[in-house]
């Protein structure tokens, strides 16, 4: 229930039910004031932003500018895990009760997006209970707002039962002018594709995230329901660790050679995962962004060929001509068929003489592994979120660990050139300026191999067809613009 605690899309898509940011998407995905008013750029390094009065969090204490201060301190700490949706702050000031300074460490034309995801507490209430400095869930700490919630939100907790329930209930004092007619919104995680189906068609769920394939028809044949199917922002990748000297028993480490990478990436068959997998509904990548974010270039949008026979003359000139053994991690409940993509990948890696580990977790245990380092080659996915831009996925994943930039770089992966690109891409005012440097970023990380790019996964959801909901496609479910006739 932290805001502050995972950098995870769903899970900050479910929690901005209960707590809000500085400025939000519409459900056109366009940012519009939220806990703000408005904000002016004084300075190049100087955004000045109007709180809006009036506001009171769910406990009935009223919103003020020392609750965003007190916020963005929390989500910028050294400690905090999402640091790196705020890369650019450097001090937050306030000025009155209702306004706000965020001084930068430079020119920054990103700030709105990157607030769209960062939310705000009430910092009484944090420091009643202990919880002013963030925690780390990967880390398995915890605080008491892990448990508990006082936001400003549409909603307000109800019931928190981990892994089997949560509910809100609508909050009849929140200051906007409700779009929605709920009252009450029960969220239950059913880990099992055929459940899922099941209690959508017996009516025990109104609507579901993540149809699976293969029960598409089914659903679409059905009387009484709705699909709603859009292009996806978000890229599935593998990334490949070559922090360690060593992996395994392997007495080295094989990832840090660039011809077993690249050995790895040619293995292969993604047009076969496409077609059969996932049903001709994905779009295979060969970089790291959708075709619709800021900053993806076609020209070099061209993956590596599929060839096996390539792969393994990759695998002997890099020294390995009998293969290796190495793990993959993958989540098991988070992406469009995760676990039999990477056993198909598993497969596919084993015809060239790499023997592969899969090992299936969900999410949570997923991620607690891999962000600490603990996986050799590891799924995630990445739709640039909150951010809309390549930026995002240079300065988390592909930059090496330093101050707000590499959070999700837990495979050590670094070189000088993308860094020192990532510091000028972050304060470019030119966009042609700013978009050929993206350009040159992801053309010496698509050469050097720090990560596979797979597939954009579709975005497909089911509801009953008494339910009005827009469908945006960074897949953030916004029950405030639902309705149920």
């Amino acid at each position: 229930m932290d805001p502050h605690g995972q950098a995870i899309s769903p899970t900050l898509a479910f929690l901005h039910h209960i707590y809000e940011p500085l400025v939000r998407y519409n459900k056109e995905l366009e940012i519009e004031p939220a806990l703000s008013t408005g904000w002016e750029v004084v300075e190049p390094d100087l955004w000045r932003f109007t709180l809006r009065e009036g506001v009171t969090f769910h406990d009935g204490s009223a919103f003020t500018a020392e609750d965003v201060v007190a916020s963005l301190q929390r989500a910028t700490h050294p400690d905090s895990p999402i640091r790196g949706n705020l890369p650019a702050v450097a001090k937050v000031e306030k000025v009155d009760e209702y306004t706000v300074d965020i001084h930068l460490n430079g020119n920054y034309p990103l700030l709105l997006n990157d607030l769209t995801n960062v939310y705000v507490l009430d910092k009484t209430w944090m420091d009643e209970h202990g919880a002013l400095n963030p925690v780390d869930p990967s880390k398995g700490e915890q605080s008491y707002a892990t448990t508990h919630t006082n936001g400003t939100g549409p909603f307000v907790l109800d019931i928190r039962r981990p892994d089997a329930e949560t509910v809100l209930t609508v909050n009849e004092q929140w200051w906007d002018e409700a779009q929605h007619n709920l009252t009450r919104i029960e969220f239950t995680p059913i880990a099992s594709d055929a459940t899922r189906v099941s209690a959508l068609l017996s009516g025990q769920i109104d609507m579901m995230l993540s149809v699976p394939l293969q029960d598409i028809s089914r659903l679409e044949n059905a009387p009484g329901f709705n699909i709603l199917e859009t292009p996806g922002l978000r890229t599935i990748m593998l990334a490949l660790n070559q922090s360690p000297e060593t992996l395994g028993d392997s007495g080295d480490n094989p990832l840090r050679d660039l011809g077993v990478r690249k050995a790895l990436y040619q293995a292969i068959n993604m047009e076969l995962i496409r077609d059969k997998l996932m049903r001709g509904k994905s779009r295979n990548a060969a970089l790291p962004v959708a075709p619709a974010v800021p900053g993806y270039d076609a020209s070099l949008d061209e993956r590596f060929p599929y060839d096996p026979e390539a792969a393994r003359q990759l695998l002997a000139e890099a020294g390995y001509p009998d293969g290796f053994s190495i793990g993959l991690d993958c989540p098991n409940d988070r992406y469009v068929r995760d676990e039999e993509i990477c056993q198909a990948i598993a497969a596919m890696w084993a015809r060239v003489g790499v023997e592969t580990r899969v090992n299936a977790r969900n999410a949570s245990n997923h991620w607690q592994t891999a962000l600490n380092g603990g996986s050799d080659v590891w799924m995630f996915g990445w739709a640039t979120l909150p951010m809309l831009d390549s930026f995002s996925i240079l300065s988390q994943v592909l930059t090496s660990p330093h101050d707000k930039y590499g959070a999700w770089n837990p495979g050590g992966y670094e070189n000088a050139e993308v860094d020192t690109l990532v510091e000028k891409i972050s304060v470019a005012q030119d966009e042609q300026e700013r978009l050929s440097m993206i350009a040159e970023a992801f053309a010496i990380t698509k050469a050097e191999v720090p990560l596979i790019p797979l597939h954009q996964q579709p975005l497909i959801w089911a509801t009953n067809d008494n339910i009005q909901l827009p469908q945006t496609p960074d897949n953030k479910v916004r029950l405030w613009y639902a309705t149920v006739e």
